[in-house]
């Protein structure tokens, strides 16, 4: 933005425009997103691999890659670059700063093609290194923009359910079965349509979100992360007009799937450790995108799912808020202790499957060998995602100031014996008693049940003694059935 502008002659006057005449500085108040503003320092693990900053960084990745890879294909043009070529290559890779996104940026101003700019920016590197200097034209060589950008994208996914998704889940998951197993024997009403319904545990209910929670990390966790190497429309026609004989589609599989180096494994061969994608337009289909983003919006939908129920809980009484020094719940009411952690998080859930399902609906669909709408929307990758951690991390924060309230679930259980009117006509009817469910139906729908008024119900019915001296001694807070095993056994 310029300092000075011509004078505003709009009807809205100078003032609504007054912003654009100064200069602002970035920072978390003055951005945009909420991602990286208010809640910036949540997301600091996320914010490296998936921002512009992490594209960058994994475009260096692939294009150095698959230069190296070419090195040692056998071609007598391009000879295996020594040790000391591949640790500085891999160095670039490794030591890739803010700095060196900045001075990509820089190039992109004259390219104006992104990718270009990348190919460019390591080859600037190449300077007083005969070695690569000499060999630099195999930068990028057959590549179309795709090839970096596809191959980048699923690094960048690969980095971001490795460090943070699997483990933020993991977290939650891990801080649930404590609470189940904790909680196991703890009796709590249900409700079914709202109404007063069998009893369970307060462990058991954990832990049916537990089990839904597991299976959705392993369908994140088992998704093939694809990634394709094979020119401007997939049929490796630059590869095979520079070398007609030469494997291109093996070869390409191999700097795909082949392990990324590391420390231990030393410097080769050089991969990406991905999946190979063989049948694509200019564009890697997207289609293992949005199999990975349904699943995420689907662990997001659980987590709705719990939130809610959470919050209710807290409104019902069943768990307390441990209270914070100094924080405040309401800026007119002293007492109150809102679930903000729980309400935060199912806003952030729906933002972030609204963007989930977007890019899931989208992503696979281009005109043609490709369309560029694709490009704009795959930049939002970290902002959907950044929403899912940012819940799960609320979610996280609630969780561990809950505590059980259990006068409250013993008050709710005790009020409510005409919860008992299951097991006692399901016994009448185990011996015979005719018309079990009626006789209970009438003496308990719609009416305040005491446990007097069922006593006296047990004690006339015709079924052996021992049956009655057993549904006499249980309790709405005794029928919980297999509630707590299974919450330990989550």
């Amino acid at each position: 933005m310029h300092a000075h502008r011509a004078a505003d002659t709009s009807p809205q006057g100078p003032r609504l425009h007054a912003a654009y005449n100064c200069r602002m500085s970035f920072s978390t108040i003055t951005a945009l997103s909420p991602l990286d503003g208010r809640y910036a320092a949540k997301l600091a693990y996320l914010r490296p691999l998936m921002s512009e900053q992490g594209f960058m960084h994994r475009r260096v990745q692939v294009e150095v890659a698959w230069f190296i890879a070419l090195s040692d294909a056998g071609f007598a043009e391009f000879k295996p670059l020594t040790q000391g070529a591949r640790k500085y290559l891999l160095g670039l890779v490794q030591n890739f700063s803010e700095a060196d996104a900045v001075a990509i940026k820089e190039i992109e101003k004259v390219t104006n093609h992104d990718v270009k700019a990348v190919e460019y920016w390591i080859k600037s590197r190449f300077e007083a290194r005969p070695e690569l200097l000499a060999a630099s034209e195999f930068v990028h060589f057959a590549c179309t923009s795709e090839d970096i950008n596809n191959t980048s994208h699923a690094l960048q996914l690969k980095a971001a359910r490795e460090q943070v998704i699997l483990p933020g889940l993991d977290k939650l998951i891990s801080k649930l079965r404590e609470m189940a197993h904790a909680h196991a024997d703890v009796a709590m009403l249900s409700r079914t349509h709202g109404q007063t319904a069998s009893p369970t545990t307060v462990g058991k209910e954990i832990a049916n979100v537990v089990v839904r929670l597991v299976n959705a990390r392993e369908r994140i966790a088992g998704i093939k992360l694809m990634a394709k190497m094979n020119g401007a429309v997939g049929n490796y026609n630059a590869h095979l007009s520079a070398w007609p004989d030469f494997d291109w589609e093996a070869f390409s599989r191999a700097v795909v799937e082949n392990p990324e180096p590391n420390a231990e494994t030393g410097l080769r061969p050089w991969g990406l450790g991905l999946t190979f994608q063989p049948y694509s337009i200019q564009i890697e289909p997207h289609d293992y995108m949005a199999e990975l983003f349904d699943a995420v919006a689907r662990t997001n939908t659980i987590l709705i799912d719990w939130s809610r129920d959470v919050w209710g809980y807290v409104s019902l009484g069943f768990f307390k808020q441990r209270l914070k020094a100094g924080e405040i719940g309401s800026s007119t009411m002293p007492h109150k202790v809102n679930p903000i952690d729980f309400e935060n998080a199912e806003g952030n859930l729906g933002l972030s499957n609204a963007l989930l399902r977007h890019l899931s609906e989208k992503l696979p669909v281009s005109r043609w060998q490709r369309d560029l709408t694709d490009s704009t929307v795959l930049r939002n990758m970290g902002v959907a995602l950044g929403y899912a951690v940012l819940a799960w991390t609320s979610l996280g924060v609630g969780l561990n100031k809950l505590e059980i309230n259990p006068e409250a679930l013993a008050d709710d259980l005790d009020a409510s014996w005409e919860v008992l009117a299951e097991p006692i006509q399901t016994v009448m009817r185990r011996y015979g008693v005719q018309g079990a469910y009626e006789k209970l139906k009438e003496v308990t729908r719609g009416k305040s049940v005491t446990a007097e008024a069922l006593h006296g119900l047990i004690r006339s019915l015709e079924i052996p003694e021992a049956e009655k001296t057993r549904l006499l001694a249980m309790t709405p807070a005794s029928y919980v059935g297999k509630a707590a095993d299974l919450a330990r056994r989550v």
